[in-house]
């Protein structure tokens, strides 16, 4: 997935923003949450995709080569996929459609309502 596949599909997703910044990284957020970041944190070249996920799917995912804990926000249980090709591009969208809907979930009611995630 290139940078701007990875903003294409960010932005079909319900109720997201993007912003630009941390030094060029394209950040995508939900109710003015982050769920997912492509930047080029970390060591080599390239972009990174960097997305928000369960516990269980992070104790998963930092197992398998190309996908490491994300710099400066691995406490908070978010991935980094820094080898090109670790999960193909099904793959990563059902993982940032998964962090969308983890993030919504985490909204007051009445943000989801007035954002139209929920009726």
């Amino acid at each position: 997935m290139t940078r701007e596949e990875f903003n294409q599909f960010c932005a079909s997703l319900p109720a997201t923003t993007h912003v630009v910044q941390w030094g060029n990284a394209s950040v995508w957020k939900v109710g003015g949450k982050i769920f997912a970041i492509c930047s080029r944190w970390g060591d080599g070249e390239g972009d990174r995709f960097n997305f928000k996920c369960s516990d269980l799917a992070y104790q998963m995912l930092i197992q398998e080569d190309g996908l490491v804990p994300a710099p400066y926000l691995a406490r908070a249980k978010w991935v980094q996929m820094n080898k090109p090709g670790a999960l193909n591009d099904d793959e990563l969208k059902q993982y940032i459609t998964a962090a969308h809907a983890l993030i919504s979930s985490k909204l007051t009611r009445r943000a989801r309502k007035e954002l139209g995630l929920e009726t």
